[in-house]
C-alpha cells in the first residue's frame, strides 16, 4: 500500500519534521517580504510577450494557405497558448500575483484560454489537488479518473486501455481538465439521481462547462478562421494544431511532475491530524522536478520546479529557481530525496508506469510497498529511525536508505 506514515517513511522524528517545517516557513516569510517592483515587472512583461505572440500568430494565419505561414502561425499561437495557460493562467489563478492588487492579474478575475472554467479548476486544482496531493481517494489528479498510475489502484479490465487513454488525454488535455470537476464517474455510478440536489449541482456544472467549451470552440474554430476569409480551412486546422501542441506539452509537464519514479503516493490515514510541517514534507516527497535551463523553466510555467511549486503554490513563479537552491540544501541536511531529471527521462518514466499498470498486479514484479511508482514504509522492514555516520557525523536517512536499497537490487538476480 502507499505511504501511511510519512514521518516513518521519511526516516524523520517528530522533532525533525517540525524543524524542517520551520525552515520552510522561514523561506516563505523571506520571499513574501521581498516581493516588489522587479516581480511585478516580470509578470507584466510575460503578459505583453504572450499577447504579442498571439496577435502575431493570428495575423500570420491570414496567409495560412501558404505552408510556411501555417507553420509560423502554429508555432507562435501554440507558444502563446502554452505561456498563457502555464506561466500566466495557472500561476495567476494560484494567487501568486494577488499581492500586486492589479485587477487584471488577479486570481479572482483571470479567465484562461482553456475549455475548463477557471472557478472549476481552482476548486479541483488549488484546493483538492494541492491540499491532498497524491492522497489516494482524495486527489482526483491521480490518473484523472481515467488512468491507473499506481498499483495501489485496483486493476480492472478497463485499465488495459491505459496507453490509448493517455494518448487521447494528452492530445485533448484541456477537455479532460474541463470535465474533471463534473466527476462523471459518480454520474455513471448513479450517484446523481434525477431530481436530487446532487443532480441539480451536476447540471449546473455541466452547463458552465458546455458554455466555456462553446466559447472556446467558437473563438478558435469559427470566429478567427472566418476573419481570414479564403484561408478559413487552413486557419481552422492551424488553430487545432496550436491547441494540440499546447495540450500535449501541458500534459507532459504535469505528468513529469507527478507520475515519474520517486513521486510518492499516500493513504488517507496519513493526513489525519496532519500538521503544516507534515504537509510540507508530503509535498516534497510527492512531487518531482524537471531539470533544464531558463527557457525550459519558463515554458513549463516554472512547473519544472514542481517540488517548490507544491511547497509554495502561491509564491511568484519567477522565484522558484532561487527557492530551489534552499530546498536542495534542506534535502541534503535532512538526507531526503530531491527527485529530478530531464523531461525525456521523467516523461519516459511516467509513460512506463502507465503502460505497465495496464496489466494486473500478478504480471508485475514489484508490490505496492516497493515499486518504482509507489512505495510504503514497509519496504524498510521497520528500519526507519534516523541515524548518523560515526565518522562524518552526517545524517543517514531516507535518501541513504533508498540508495542502499537500489544497490542491493542491482546486485541481486531479478526473479518473478
Amino acid at each position: 500500500m502507499a505511504i501511511s506514515d510519512v514521518k516513518e517513511y521519511a526516516h524523520l522524528t517528530e522533532v525533525d519534521v517540525e524543524a524542517l517545517g520551520a525552515e520552510f516557513d522561514a523561506i516563505r516569510r523571506e520571499i513574501e517580504s521581498s516581493r516588489g517592483a522587479k516581480d511585478a515587472r516580470y509578470i507584466r512583461n510575460v503578459v505583453r510577450l504572450q499577447r504579442t505572440l498571439e496577435i502575431s500568430g493570428r495575423a500570420v494565419l491570414f496567409a495560412s494557405f501558404l505552408p510556411p505561414a501555417w507553420l509560423a502561425g502554429v508555432a507562435m499561437l501554440g507558444t502563446a497558448k502554452i505561456i498563457e495557460n502555464m506561466e500566466i493562467g495557472h500561476n495567476v489563478m494560484h494567487g501568486q500575483w494577488d499581492w500586486m492588487n492589479d485587477p487584471e492579474i488577479h486570481s479572482s478575475t483571470w479567465e484562461w484560454d482553456n475549455t475548463g472554467p477557471a472557478k472549476h479548476w481552482k476548486q479541483t486544482h488549488n484546493y483538492l489537488h494541492h491540499k491532498y496531493t497524491n492522497v489516494l481517494g482524495m486527489d482526483d489528479d491521480i490518473g484523472y479518473g481515467l488512468l491507473r498510475v499506481t498499483r495501489d489502484q485496483r486493476w480492472k479490465p478497463f485499465n488495459l486501455g491505459n496507453p490509448a487513454y493517455n494518448l487521447l488525454l494528452q492530445m485533448f488535455f484541456e477537455y479532460g481538465v474541463a470535465i474533471q470537476h463534473m466527476e462523471l464517474g459518480k454520474l455513471a455510478a448513479g450517484r446523481y439521481p434525477k431530481g436530487s440536489p446532487a443532480r441539480a449541482e451536476f447540471d449546473r456544472k455541466r452547463g458552465e462547462v458546455l458554455a466555456k467549451i462553446g466559447k472556446q470552440v467558437g473563438k478558435d474554430y469559427l470566429l478567427f478562421p472566418l476573419l481570414t476569409g479564403p484561408a478559413f480551412l487552413s486557419t481552422l486546422t492551424a488553430n487545432l494544431a496550436a491547441n494540440i501542441v499546447r495540450n500535449v506539452w501541458t500534459n507532459a509537464v504535469i505528468f513529469c511532475g507527478h507520475f515519474p519514479d520517486g513521486a510518492e503516493k499516500f493513504t488517507k490515514a496519513d493526513i489525519d491530524g496532519e500538521t503544516k510541517a507534515e504537509w510540507y514534507l508530503r509535498q516534497m516527497l510527492g512531487s518531482a522536478n524537471i531539470s533544464g535551463g531558463p527557457v525550459m523553466h519558463f515554458m513549463t510555467g516554472n512547473l519544472s520546479h514542481q517540488i517548490e511549486h507544491h511547497l509554495f503554490p502561491d509564491l511568484p513563479s519567477n522565484r522558484y529557481a532561487d527557492i530551489a537552491v534552499r530546498v536542495r540544501e534542506l534535502a541534503e541536511k535532512y538526507d531526503l530525496p530531491y527527485t529530478t531529471g530531464s523531461l525525456p527521462v521523467q516523461y519516459f518514466k511516467a509513460w512506463r508506469t502507465i503502460m505497465k499498470l495496464a496489466l494486473p498486479n500478478k504480471y508485475l514484479r514489484h508490490t505496492a510497498d516497493d515499486a518504482p511508482e509507489t512505495a510504503s514504509e514497509r519496504k524498510f522492514g521497520g528500519a526507519t529511525a534516523p541515524s548518523f555516520d560515526p565518522v562524518t557525523g552526517k545524517r543517514r536517512g531516507l535518501r541513504t536508505a533508498l540508495a542502499e536499497g537500489r544497490r542491493r537490487i542491482a546486485r541481486a538476480v531479478p526473479i518473478g
